[in-house]
């Protein structure tokens, strides 16, 4: 990514009152750069009947999915009335949180026509899908009322820096914490990676929930029974068919 300013979900309003001013304008700045950005690469990639396949992936290079589909978001929720966007579009824009904000929001709604637009729209989430990474589908049901101890735990992609979205760092077994007890006061838990060994401090709401047997891949199962068996892990080699 080129532009690595930290995306700011907060409302300007809470910036200020919070004395965090400075970081909501240089993303509200981003925010902007990325809506223009956009506009630049369906204006260059749509040939009056077409948009190019790929065209929003230049653009998540350079600003990042996490800031993308924030500027996408925002912008199918402040055209929300007109009818050219698909309803699975804006079912999806209505997944991705963006505080309510009538002087600065429009700012960075993306002006495309909206067909094409609709169309920008579809190929940034087929570029999201290929990451392959884990979802609620993935997960067991009624997560919030299991116990995590011992549980492979998915972990939610965008607590982890984009350069870590891959499968392969979502995947962590509970080891302990008062956030492992569903209903706690307690939010820790403390977890192993199980790609590559890692230790860490979460929070319980950073996880989707364990992850269902079927969808465990094979390799993870490996280096499951390895921590299991008191062994030292760490990450499986390429030819075993793991995304690197």
């Amino acid at each position: 990514m080129l532009n690595n300013t930290p995306l700011y979900i907060n409302s300007v309003r809470d910036a200020k009152a919070m004395d965090e001013l400075p970081q909501w304008r240089e993303s509200f700045k981003a925010n902007c750069a990325c809506c223009h950005t956009i506009e630049e690469a369906i204006h260059r990639d749509f040939d009056g009947m077409h948009l190019a396949e790929g065209c929003a992936e230049g653009v998540i290079e350079e600003f990042g999915f996490k800031r993308v589909e924030y500027v996408l978001a925002n912008t199918l929720k402040e055209k929300a009335d007109d009818g050219r966007f698909s309803a699975a579009n804006k079912e999806w824009s209505g997944r991705t949180y963006v505080p309510k904000d009538e002087t600065h929001n429009y700012c960075f709604a993306v002006n495309s026509h909206p067909a094409v637009l609709d169309g920008f729209v579809s190929d940034f989430r087929k570029a999201y899908e290929a990451l392959g990474l884990f979802d609620a589908q993935s997960c067991d049901e009624e997560a919030e009322c299991q116990d995590f101890t011992g549980k492979v735990l998915v972990l939610r992609p965008k607590t982890l820096k984009e350069n870590y979205w891959s499968p392969n760092y979502q995947l962590w077994l509970g080891r302990s914490g008062f956030g492992c007890t569903p209903g706690s006061s307690g939010r820790a838990v403390f977890a192993t990676c199980l790609y590559d060994g890692e230790t860490a401090r979460w929070n319980r709401s950073d996880f989707i929930g364990p992850i269902r047997q079927d969808c465990l891949p094979d390799w993870a199962s490996e280096q499951l029974e390895k921590l299991k068996s008191g062994q030292e892990i760490a990450p499986p080699e390429q030819e075993q068919g793991i995304t690197l």
